[in-house]
Order: structure tokens, then sequence, then C-alpha cells
């Protein structure tokens, strides 16, 4: 293994609770790490649990404190830490591309510091239209250091939530690679722009890492054969002087015109996210509408930290009470992130519950990070039915908040609109809206340290609303349900604990013609994502203790996607992790350990198919296999035809001429 013993930890979960530790505030960032995992109802599961426990077997008597499978020899060479994902779509064949480098630092003691900044000016040598758009942030550490969380705005405007590896003495590095083509309309803004990086971090005799960090933005432009077979679209970023009219499904799927920030206004001095402490704590922000606007998304970013880092295996705070605990991670298992609208309810959702580089056993993310931590999930809220609250001219308050929510959870968000060409303003109306209230049952039973807390919550909501425009007369159905089940079950004495967490939510978004009812497009996804986790602590000699646990969990989206006479594409996702692992401890030190990590990622769409499957052991990968396959499309008899290449992963729809898609 290639983490260094003594190995700095702080526990969580049952033992905490049953020894009732206390750390700083430095210190309880790395304490919350508790350990979860989650039944993945598939064969996949099976085989996951199978693999693992013949890897790993039983942990070792504490008495006997080698690991099972010893630690690598110390290496010399920088480790590169990965997120086995899809990668990043390909340009075009033949697309003219440039590589702009906009930010380098070091960062060090930062706690409380402001954002790194640069200056952002849109590349000479590529301008728009562009047909794919990469953020790349990579960062390199060795030493001693926490996980951190960092993120990257444009003008206030988020691109990247992401979080840090913890590093070792020898060093490591990653990238992370995001297709930001979706924000074109930031990128193409005139020069003068700001890009902001924040990593608050802190270094001192013990804590000595330094993550130096780049960021760079990739820009690709559309092949001359595309730009001729698209001539009767836009391509993403493309500014035509004297452009077609569009029918609304194709202008609908095309990347936004426009982008505000839903985020803090003194975010140079403190970050442009939102620290949201407490459930009743909701942030907002006032912003005006362009009248001629026709569609708007909220593009929403999360992250939860501190005593809500771990809010799925949170106990109530009738367990704290009734045991005289001094721990402030509390409030029960559930959470829920709220959109509104001038203090509308807009829509929800439970949150992918991301588990960072520290958390639960710091040994499972060696060299593989868990699913979204280095890139995490953002969320979009389709607003379009409440543009006639918004097209007014005046200034109305985007706000969010957190159900059941503690400290603390950073929040911000993008307001994506989509703007009329033909006229400088659109009517519209709200003419479907019921306030849905949530549902939620608590059954709690204590008995001293030990107790089985469940919550069930179920929420549904339909909003429509019209927009009239040059298009013609829309109207837009969105109809959402939410439903989340969570156990906490604490045994023997308080020390052993069971988190089981399945959230799933499905949204249909519906446009139809206003005059006659007709469908015009259609878009159906549906989000799981179950987690299990299992953490027993067992006493040891000499003021050790170990700790064993077992974490599942996944992310599955299908999604359906529909519109006349221009495309009908569905997709499917499926990210399954299953780990296994054992430290030994003593005080904050972990003094031995194993730990085993597999992941298999499958995506799939009209386009191909791609699959990767990794294993890992005790901070070594033991295997890791990537299937592709891909289908071909050959539309150059008709260059009209619009379709969605892979290339473009569908954030717009351009008339392709593709007689290889693989290539691309």
């Amino acid at each position: 293994m290639e983490t260094r013993w003594p190995y700095t930890y702080y526990p969580a979960g049952a033992w905490e609770f049953a020894n009732n530790i206390e750390s700083s505030k430095i210190r309880r960032v790395q304490a919350m790490r508790s350990l979860y995992s989650f039944p993945l109802k598939n064969s996949k599961s099976v085989r996951f649990r199978t693999m693992i426990t013949k890897r790993l077997g039983e942990p070792v008597d504490v008495e006997d404190s080698r690991p099972r499978a010893p630690p690598l020899a110390p290496s010399r060479t920088i480790k590169e830490y990965l997120d086995p994902t899809y990668p990043t779509p390909r340009p075009p064949p033949s697309a003219p591309s440039c590589v702009v480098p906009v930010l380098s630092y070091s960062f060090a003691n930062t706690y409380g510091a402001p954002p790194a900044t640069a200056a952002y000016a849109p590349p000479a040598g590529c301008p728009a239209p562009w047909s794919l758009v990469v953020l790349s942030f990579s960062a390199a550490i060795a030493g001693d250091q926490y996980d951190r969380v960092a993120a990257v705005w444009l003008d206030g405007a988020e691109l990247l939530r992401t979080t840090t590896a913890e590093p070792t003495p020898d060093g490591i590095r990653w990238t992370v690679r995001k297709d930001v083509t979706r924000h074109s309309a930031l990128l193409r803004s005139p020069p003068g722009g700001v890009l902001s990086v924040m990593l608050e971090n802190l270094v001192n005799d013990q804590y000595t890492g330094v993550y130096n960090v780049s960021v760079s933005l990739e820009f690709h432009g559309v092949p001359a054969y595309l730009a001729d077979a698209g001539s009767s679209s836009s391509a993403a970023g493309a500014v035509d002087s004297n452009p077609p009219t569009p029918t609304l499904p194709e202008s609908y799927f095309q990347p936004a015109d426009l982008i505000l920030p839903i985020s803090e206004a003194t975010g140079n001095s403190i970050g442009f996210w939102f620290r949201i402490q407490n459930s009743s704590d909701s942030r907002s922000k006032l912003v005006s509408v362009p009248s001629s606007t026709y569609r708007a998304v909220l593009e929403v970013f999360v992250s939860p930290h501190s005593n809500d880092e771990f809010w799925y295996s949170n106990p109530p705070d009738i367990y704290i009470r009734e045991n005289n605990l001094t721990t402030g991670r509390g409030n029960a298992a559930y959470r829920e992130v709220v959109v509104s609208v001038d203090r509308h309810f807009a829509g929800s959702f439970v949150p992918f519950p991301v588990i960072y580089t520290g958390g639960i056993n710091p040994l499972f993310w060696q060299p593989v990070a868990a699913l979204g931590a280095f890139n995490l999930p953002t969320y979009d809220v389709e607003l379009t039915p409440f543009l006639g609250l918004l097209v007014d001219g005046k200034a109305h308050e985007i706000a969010l908040s957190v159900v059941d929510g503690i400290t603390e959870w950073l929040v911000d968000a993008n307001l994506h609109l989509w703007l009329d060409p033909a006229s400088s303003s659109v009517s519209a109306a709200l003419d479907r809206y019921r306030t849905p209230r949530l549902s939620i049952t608590r059954r709690y039973n204590t008995r001293l340290l030990d107790g089985s807390f469940k919550i069930r919550a179920k929420r549904k909501s339909r909003f429509s609303g019209w927009v009239k425009s040059s298009f013609g007369n829309f109207t837009t159905e969105v109809e959402t349900e939410l439903k989340a089940t969570s156990v906490v079950e604490f045994t023997h004495q308080g020390r052993n604990k069971t988190v089981r967490l399945q959230a799933e939510q499905e949204t249909e978004i519906t446009v139809r013609s206003s005059e006659t009812r007709k469908e015009v497009s259609k878009v159906e996804t549906e989000a799981k994502f179950p987690l299990w986790l299992e953490m027993v602590t067992e006493d040891g000699e000499n003021g050790t203790y170990v700790m064993k646990a077992n974490l599942t969990h996944s992310l599955s989206i299908e999604t359906d996607a529909e519109a006349e006479g221009l495309f009908e594409r569905e997709a499917r996702l499926a990210d399954e992790q299953a780990a296994a692992g054992w430290m030994l401890v003593r005080d904050h030190d972990v003094l031995n350990g194993s730990a085993a990590t597999t992941q298999a990622y499958r995506y799939s769409d009209g386009a191909g198919r791609v699959e990767r499957a990794i294993d890992t052991l005790d901070g070594a990968v033991l295997s890791d296999n990537v299937t592709e396959s891909y289908s071909a499309l050959d539309v150059a008899a008709s260059t009209s035809t619009a379709a969605c290449c892979r290339v473009r992963r569908c954030h717009g729809i351009v008339a392709a001429k593709c007689s290889d898609v693989a290539a691309m």
C-alpha cells in the first residue's frame, strides 16, 4: 500500500457516537468520514461482494497487526489518481482547436483567503462557434493534507465543483476534464472576464501538503464539412448575423444564449458559493430576466460539509440528547435541495451522496476516487413554466434552501436562458401550479446507544406554463416525482453502524402546441442512487481498535428524449462501486490496514456503448478494462438531416455529416 504508516485518521460513525469523541473544527472535517454502503439490486453487486470477500478475507486479529496484503514498497514516482467515468467527447476530425492556459496557483495557507483569479478572454485563434469546449483542472500535491473542496467560476458562474485527493509523501496528481460546451454563452463573452478558483487549504508543521493547481480550456471549432452540412442550424456558441428562424424543438435543445449566475455577490472575497447553515436558511439573488426569454433552466451546484457531510448517516437529535453526546452531526438522515422563484416552490431534488476521498475509509479511494468526488454532479431544474412571472422586466428572486439541512452546505446556480432571435419580447403565463407538499414519515426506536431510525419521504409536483414567441405558442409541462427511504441503525452499544439509502426521482418535461395540444418534444429522466454501508468497530490491545467497513453505492440514470421531425434518443448510465477494508487505529493514527475497491461504469446511447471495469487493492490497480463500440452515421446524402453526434452529447442539435462516429 502506498499509504505511509502511521496514517492520520479521525474516526466517525458508531465509534465516535459511542465514545463521544470531539475534536477541533479542522480535525472534525476528517472525523466526519463515517462508513456507508448500499445494496445494488442486481447480479453485479453479488459479483462485487464475492470478489472483495475472496480478496480481503476477514481483517487480521488486533494482536497480529500485519496487513493481510502488505504495503507496497515506497515509490519515488508521483502516483496518478483517477476517476474512471465516461471520457470527455472527442472533437470532430479536422476540427480547428487550441488550448488556453488560464490559471496556475499553489494553494497553501488559503483558508479564509479570497479565490485565486486570472483574466479570461475568448481565444482569438479559435473563435466561436465551437463544437466542443473542455475545462481541464489538474492538481499535484505531496506530504500530509486533508481533502478539500474547490470550485471554478467564470464571472461568478460556476463551471466545476470538485474535491481533492488526499496525498502521499511521494506525491500524487490527477486531472479532471469536464465538457463545458453548454456554457458557451459565458465563454464567448467579450474580453475582461475573470476566472476564479477557490480552494481553502491550511499548511503547518503537521499538514504540509500544498495543492498546485492549473486550469486550462480546450476549444474545438466546427470543421468545414460540418459547417457546410449544418448551415440550416447553429452550432453551440455560433453567432450568425442573419440566422434562419429555427423551429422550437431544434432551438429548444441548443445551448443557452445567456447565463446569469445565482451566486454570492461578494464572491471575489469569500467565494461565490452561498453557505447554508440550517433548514430555515434560504439564500437568494435578484435577477432581471430579458423579456425575450422563451426557455429557462436552473443548473444547481451543491455539496455538503462539516456536520452534514455524511447527512445520510446522521441520527436524529433525540438519540444525541438521550445519550448526552456532544456531536453536532444530527437532524436525522434526509436532505432535499429546494429551488423557489419569488417564494414559489419551483423544484427540488435529493442530492447524490458524494463521498470525499477522506471518507469512510480513506484507503478505499487510492487511487480511484469515489463516484462524483472529482466532478460533483449538477442538477437541472426546468423553470420555463415560471417565465410568466419573470419576463416583466423587473427583478425577481431565485432562492435555494436545504430541507433539514445543518452546517454547512455550499450551493449556487447558473440560470440558463434562451432568447427569441426575432422578437424583443414574449408573452407568457403560469397556467397550472399547485404547491407540492412533502410527505414524510419517521420511525425512531432507541435503547441507550442502540437505535433504529427510518425515514420515508415523497414529493410529487406538476407545473405548466405557456410562452408565445416568434416560434409560436407552446406550453411546457414539468412533472416530477421524488421518493427516498433512509435507515440508520446502531447496534452493539453503538459500536456498529448500518446505513441504507434508496433515492429515486422521475422527471418528465413535455412541450406542446398551446393551440392544438400536439406534443412536439418530450424528455423523460429516471435517476436512482442506492447506498449501503456497514461499519464494525472492535477493541484491540494497547489502546487500539479495528474498524471494518463494507460499502456499495451506485448511480443509475435513464433518459429518453424525442422531438418530432428531429430525433429520438435514449441514453443509459450505470456507475457502481463496492469497497471493503479494515484499519488498525490508535488515537487518530492508522497503524495498518487493507482495502479493495471495484468499479463498473456503463454508458450507452444511440451512437454506441462504453464500459469500464477497474479493480484496486491497497493503492494498486489490479485491472482496468475498457470496452467501446460505436455506431456509424452516414447522412452525407442529406445535409439537412439533423442528428445528434456523439461528440455533441446532445447538448445541441446540429446537422451532421458523419461517416465514422468511432473516429470522433
